[in-house]
């Protein structure tokens, strides 16, 4: 099967890296890619948010399947053009794909679809009463309606933070409108669900950390790290959610006519009365992902192919033993003004079991640079958390980045 990969990130370098074990594998493409997936893969340069050069790239390689990494490329219908050229694509269409890339939407459907989230008020181009409502709830939620970057979304415990970021992101691109939401309290949880369009498969829970700082302490980012599976939850919850949550929205999205085949990533708040949906993404995690990978046994191929061709068979995945526990390294004042163009060095001298997903770096001749915020996802699967978070962080102590920082505490909370 000949396989194109699409988007650049860690996130994606993981998918690559997974599907290159697969021996239904003959080809594997990136696009673009980066200098992880090219170890792994042929890197193609192409705009992977333009569908037509999407679609011409497929058609020229004679790719069977296209997976689709980040949410813009979904949000702009690359899947849907891909599938009007007769091309299997594992990523939902653009219609679909809104219930990451416009919250309102997404509340909309779950309130169809009877899902148990989050009370919310949402404002358009009102931000006078945005403000007025948040400075009255104090403790709240504030989301960018729009895609943000994993940044559009702001938790705020007094009346002060809400009103300041009510103005902060009512002045982005993504803020023209506001979701202002309860603010719940519990652990958080990621739970991803392999989709065709009716049925699905779970992957394993996963926690992401988002804050920058340890903790969870400083502003939101795309993730500084994750680990997986979640163990110690409640006897059925994992069923809970997909039949409480993926199930539903499922069918909602379907009867509207716009069935999802893709990656549907529910973030979830276990709270007293149960889980409740924080947010939906169109896509797979990252940096979940990347210690998904790890944490999953069964060959991921013919299940994404199964996804997109609406043929999956509801088998449940085969999760590997232990834990599995992955480590951003972020670059110099990452997030707010990352630097790049440093030096990477160090990476050949990290033990061979200890996987390392690219992200934010380029090749300068024979140098490794940075060239984003978030650069690498140092990750490794051992039979207690300790101990891959413990070969993380020996093999982060290895690396040489000018600046770079990261979190002490990813794991930290993880059991078993």
């Amino acid at each position: 099967m000949r396989v194109l990969v699409l988007g650049s990130g860690g996130r994606e370098h993981a998918l690559a890296w997974k599907i290159a074990q697969s021996p239904e594998l003959t080809q594997l493409l990136c696009a673009p890619g980066n200098p992880g997936t090219a170890g792994l893969a042929e890197n193609v340069s192409v705009n992977a948010e333009d569908p037509a050069a999407v679609v011409a790239l497929a058609r020229s390689r004679r790719v069977d399947l296209v997976v689709v990494g980040p949410e813009a490329p979904l949000v702009k219908g690359v899947a849907d053009e891909l599938r009007r050229a007769g091309i299997a694509v594992f990523g939902p269409d653009a219609r679909a794909a809104n219930i990451e890339g416009s919250k309102a939407f997404a509340k909309e459907i779950m309130t169809a679809a009877g899902v148990p989230t989050a009370a919310f008020r949402t404002f358009e181009g009102d931000p006078a009463g945005a403000e007025a409502y948040a400075r009255q709830q104090g403790r709240i939620v504030v989301k960018a309606d729009g895609l943000a970057a994993g940044k559009g979304v702001v938790v705020a415990r007094s009346a002060g933070e809400a009103v300041a970021a009510v103005r902060e992101l009512s002045r982005t691109g993504a803020g023209a409108r506001l979701v202002l939401e309860e603010l719940l309290e519990g652990e958080e949880i990621s739970m991803i669900a392999l989709c065709d369009g009716e049925r699905f498969v779970l992957l394993p829970p996963a926690r992401d950390h988002k804050r920058v700082g340890d903790g969870d302490t400083g502003p939101n980012t795309g993730g500084m790290g994750a680990f997986a599976p979640v163990k110690g939850l409640l006897p059925g919850l994992v069923e809970e959610v997909g039949r409480t949550v993926i199930a539903p929205t499922l069918a909602e999205l379907a009867r509207r006519g716009m069935p999802f085949r893709g990656a549907l990533y529910a973030g979830l708040m276990l709270t007293a009365q149960g889980p409740r949906v924080l947010e939906f993404n169109a896509r797979f995690g990252d940096p979940e992902t990347q210690v998904l990978m790890l944490a999953v046994e069964d060959d991921l191929l013919p299940v994404l192919d199964a996804c997109a061709r609406g043929t999956l068979a509801q088998t449940p995945l085969t999760v590997a033993p232990g834990v599995a526990v992955g480590v951003v390294v972020a670059s110099e004042g990452y997030p707010a003004a990352p630097k790049t163009g440093d030096r990477i060095d160090g990476l050949e001298s990290l033990p061979a079991d200890v996987v390392v997903f690219h992200a934010g770096t380029r090749r300068q001749g024979t140098q490794l640079l940075t060239s984003g915020g978030r650069v690498l996802t140092v990750c490794a699967r051992r039979d207690t958390a300790d101990e891959a978070r413990r070969a993380c962080y020996e093999a982060i102590g290895r690396l040489r980045i000018r600046g770079m920082h990261f979190r002490r505490d990813i794991g930290a909370s993880a059991r078993g």
